[in-house]
């Protein structure tokens, strides 16, 4: 059957698995890659063989029939054992909207693509040339490197070539050796000084002084002041960290919305404050003094600084922030469950209450109802502390219904953030331990006259898919039409 057939039915060679349908089940989707097969002029746009009637593209035949099914019934569904991002360049190929995707499929179809978006700060870095690396013995790059040079030609300042890799030697610790070692450092004096902020509140390391003043006996707690100067020392060392950040930092404004560069800031602001104030003696520098030994608390902020060197800390960051509508539902949740079991304790226990008692509360400890709160949270969280419990018959059948009910609200939401939380790590991991590729596969771009694509010296418009015109615009070519 030739190409001046007019069969209304039609052959699609995809990947290698044929398939056939009807020219009309083509055009229920115009302006799609599909539809214009149906046009008189396919057979000299498409790869089309004559000698067995079919059109011929090489893609994914799996996605296809998903694609082609979608011309048939209306309905895009997404296969389960396809990455998104592949169905993603499918659905482009044949010039097909993604938001076409039924909803029991957009969440495996976008899962993936937002994890990837997330995890982006997981990448490992690219490993250090090797020494034989043509851009670095030899070719115009090689040459440009070596001299110093920039691509236009004009020598590179001090700052030009030191900025980046002081930046990397304390902001990744994966860049090199050296920023290892930095790294391990860093991890040393955090440890050291969360330790240091511990053992301060231990009794054995504070003696307890008599002070008179105005003959007035006046205590005072002094901490072993060999604690005092290892903090020092470690704060000299987050300070120094800290600066060295600021200053070879490229983004400066991006730096400084970061909280994680803010907790650095706020955590060793206040050792510098007490310093400055411990040798004056007026009341209002000892009253500044004694806040700032209270808020001393922000140095145990310095555990968050332990993500930048743990992938696992920053992939519990990403959970929590990605499992924020389950947080809000589990809190929901709670409190409803609170509010109602707190109402009906209070009032189950003044069943059986003694006549005489007025406020039937005497035999009970739940005297009102935000005491019961606290009891509610208790036992929906299965925690159970004993402090307070309920003594009549009633009472006891509510708090068996709070505890069941408690199990299975938490139950409800755990398990999507549990899940989150794999997806995260296991994507995480897989970037770190993914081999770098040196040259990664580009595919071929268009050349003049190839079957695969459209010709455009016609006058009628040919509908190009988005990667086939980025590799146009790649390649710098422009599709022409060979000459017959």
């Amino acid at each position: 059957m030739g190409k001046g057939s007019n069969s209304e039915k039609i052959v699609i060679n995809c990947g290698g698995i044929r398939h056939e349908t009807y020219r009309s089940t083509l055009k229920t989707l115009p302006g799609t890659r599909l539809s214009w097969l149906t046009e008189p002029d396919a057979y000299s746009n498409f790869d089309y063989d004559p000698k067995s009637d079919e059109f011929f593209f090489d893609r994914h035949p799996a996605t296809f029939a998903f694609i082609l099914n979608y011309y048939r019934t209306g309905k895009l569904h997404c296969p389960n054992d396809v990455c998104g991002p592949l169905f993603e360049e499918e659905l482009a190929f044949w010039g097909i909207d993604e938001t076409d995707v039924e909803a029991c499929c957009w969440m495996n179809y976008r899962q993936h693509r937002d994890a990837e978006e997330a995890l982006d700060s997981f990448e490992t870095p690219e490993p250090d040339p090797p020494e034989d690396d043509p851009a670095l013995t030899g070719g115009a790059d090689g040459d440009l490197k070596r001299l110093c040079m920039q691509e236009d030609g004009r020598r590179a300042t001090r700052w030009e070539v030191w900025q980046p890799w002081m930046w990397a030697l304390f902001e990744d610790p994966y860049s090199s050796k050296y920023a290892r070692y930095v790294a391990f450092a860093s991890l040393f004096f955090i440890l050291l000084s969360i330790s240091t902020f511990c053992l301060e509140t231990h009794e054995v390391f504070n003696t307890i002084y008599n002070k008179t003043e105005n003959v007035t006996i006046v205590y005072e707690v002094v901490t072993d002041s060999w604690l005092t100067y290892v903090e020092g020392v470690c704060v000299i060392w987050f300070t120094i960290e800290v600066m060295a950040r600021v200053i070879f930092c490229p983004d400066k404004a991006e730096f400084f919305r970061s909280a994680l560069n803010i907790i650095d800031f706020v955590a060793i602001v206040p050792f510098y404050l007490e310093v400055a104030l411990s040798g004056l003696s007026s009341k209002t520098a000892k009253d500044v003094l004694s806040f700032l030994r209270v808020v001393r608390f922000v140095r145990i902020l310095r555990i968050f600084k332990l993500t930048r060197h743990f992938v696992g800390l920053r992939v519990l960051g990403h959970t929590l922030r990605a499992s924020t509508n389950e947080f809000l539902l589990l809190i929901i949740f709670l409190a409803l469950g609170v509010l109602i079991f707190a109402t009906m304790i209070y009032y189950a226990e003044r069943i059986g209450a003694d006549p005489d008692d007025p406020t039937a509360a005497a035999h009970t400890n739940f005297k009102n109802i935000p005491i019961g709160f606290w009891w509610a949270v208790v036992t929906m969280t299965t925690l159970g502390y004993g402090d307070m419990y309920p003594e009549t018959w009633s009472g006891m059948l509510v708090g068996a219904l709070c505890a069941l009910a408690g199990v299975l609200t938490i139950a409800m939401p755990v398990p999507v953030i549990v899940n989150n939380f794999g997806m995260y790590y296991s994507l995480a991991m897989a970037k770190q331990k993914l081999p770098k590729k040196r040259n990664k596969h580009i595919p071929r771009a268009p050349q003049p006259g190839s079957p695969n694509y459209c010709n455009m010296m016609g006058t009628g418009d040919c509908p190009l898919a988005q990667e086939e015109i980025i590799e146009i615009n790649r390649a710098g070519e422009k599709p022409v039409m060979s000459s017959l």
